[in-house]
């Protein structure tokens, strides 16, 4: 059995054999370039906090413009996220998540030119639109390619881009900043931005010669698994067919597609909340400018949620297991958000530091789990529009919560700033009771997975 393979817990089935086969080799093929794509897209929208002081005293770049810079990403990203992704489409996942790539990389190396407010605040928005489409156009692809029984799993990898790229990336942002600055004309910060953009670039052209459309065009999988693969998923696409809304207008006025976006909007606040002022929180808990020892510090959060959300993603492989798990996730994001903020107020880094960890390992956690529910309803044109009016307008949790944070402390000043911060925790407990309250669904695909599971056992 490959390496792969032992990373995943393939159900048992009818057609096990040659579905755990194909199950094993599309994740060896596929995932390392979408988990190497999104590590360059998550650097790229948040190494932006390592460059905040920075950009203040270098370019007289305000807190107001940073902030809206910050947020006004998501705006681009949400005005572009429905078309790019019916794009995608029509021109096949190989393509168009290869052409993101290149357009976003071009635009992120810009940040290195930035010379004023309205450049920064401008570059955010161009940088929103080039990236629009690539998160909702991975996770459409893999629904297409993986069964539902797995897809959390998969899921879970594509989400360890995130701890990977806070986790190397953190340390790599601050020692380009240091390098920069000691060994280079420019300033550190200017070799950051370039450097990274510069990655997803070379990211993009790579994805030509890695990434397949369509289970149908692997010639990595012989017929026998192609076989087993296109039927598991041609049951599933039938039951969501069936139970989800048809076309691109319905998907959109959708009842249940408004739902999961205003959770996914309620978890967004939380997560760029505390990933867009991560660095600059490290910082004011340690008593350390910006550099290698904060890069370091920001790096421990995301080795514990790189963790757990691997393991979870594995775990939450039922419809209870699932919806408990969630539950629970969001709450912890909430309780450990509030944690962070008043040890902050209170002089206590190591409580701080462990907050911010748990946090982080909650919100990873869910984000997996919470994308298994509408790939079980959505397909086709359906999951194009619906896949990406959940994922753009639950993203504007993004543009709120830099500029909310900013605002409550502006209005309610504190040294440590816990105010602030507290504001962002607030959403996951309603994002808690939101998902908490999807036990009363009536859903048919949570049947296939009961199913499922009995045959596996």
């Amino acid at each position: 059995m490959s390496n792969s393979s032992k990373l995943i817990d393939i159900p048992e089935t009818s057609h096990s054999p040659a579905l755990k086969s194909a199950i094993s080799k599309a994740a060896r093929h596929l995932m390392p370039m979408l988990v190497i794509l999104y590590f360059v897209a998550f650097l790229d929208r948040t190494n932006v906090g390592f460059a905040e002081e920075a950009l203040k005293v270098d370019r007289g770049v305000s807190d107001g413009a940073f902030a809206l810079g910050a947020g006004i990403f998501f705006i681009g990203y949400a005005l572009f996220e429905i078309p790019s992704n019916l794009l995608l489409k029509k021109f096949g996942a190989r393509f168009w998540l290869a052409r993101i790539a290149v357009t976003w990389g071009i635009v992120a190396a810009a940040f290195a030119f930035t010379t004023n407010d309205t450049m920064f605040i401008a570059l955010r928005f161009l940088l929103g639109v080039t990236e629009a489409g690539l998160f909702p156009g991975v996770i459409m692809f893999l629904a297409e390619w993986f069964p539902n029984k797995v897809r959390v799993q998969m899921f879970a990898i594509f989400y360890l881009a995130q701890p990977f790229s806070q986790m190397l990336g953190a340390p790599l942002s601050g020692g380009l900043i240091s390098f920069g600055d000691a060994l280079t004309p420019w300033h550190g910060w200017q070799v950051m931005f370039f450097a990274e953009g510069l990655l997803a670039v070379i990211a993009g052209i790579a994805a030509v010669f890695f990434l397949i459309n369509s289970p149908q065009q692997a010639k990595f999988l012989n017929d026998e698994e192609k076989s087993a693969l296109l039927a598991v998923m041609a049951k599933e696409d039938a039951v969501r067919t069936e139970d989800g809304p048809s076309g691109i207008w319905r998907a959109m006025s959708s009842w249940k597609v408004w739902y999961f976006t205003v959770i996914y909007f309620c978890l967004q606040i939380a997560v760029y909340g505390t990933t867009f002022y991560l660095p600059q929180q490290v910082s004011n808990l340690i008593g350390q400018d910006i550099g290698w020892q904060v890069g370091l510090v920001s790096a421990i959060p995301w080795l514990g949620g790189l963790f757990a959300c691997y393991f979870f993603g594995k775990y939450a492989n039922t419809v209870l297991r699932r919806r408990s798990l969630g539950t629970w996730f969001f709450l912890g994001t909430g309780v450990f958000i509030l944690g962070s903020g008043f040890a902050g107020a209170a002089g206590l880094p190591i409580v701080g530091i462990l907050c911010i960890t748990l946090a982080v390992s909650c919100f990873l956690s869910v984000g997996p789990i919470t994308w298994s529910y509408p790939t079980a309803f959505l397909t086709g044109t359906a999951a194009a529009a619906g896949i990406g009016l959940i994922n753009s307008l639950g993203n504007l949790g993004g543009f709120v919560a830099p500029i909310m944070r900013t605002g409550i402390n502006d209005a309610v000043p504190t040294e440590s700033g816990v105010w602030g911060v507290v504001s962002l925790g607030v959403f996951a407990f309603v994002a808690a009771a939101m998902f908490f309250a999807t036990k009363f669904f009536k859903a048919k695909a949570d049947a296939l997975l009961v199913e499922e599971a009995t045959v596996s056992h």
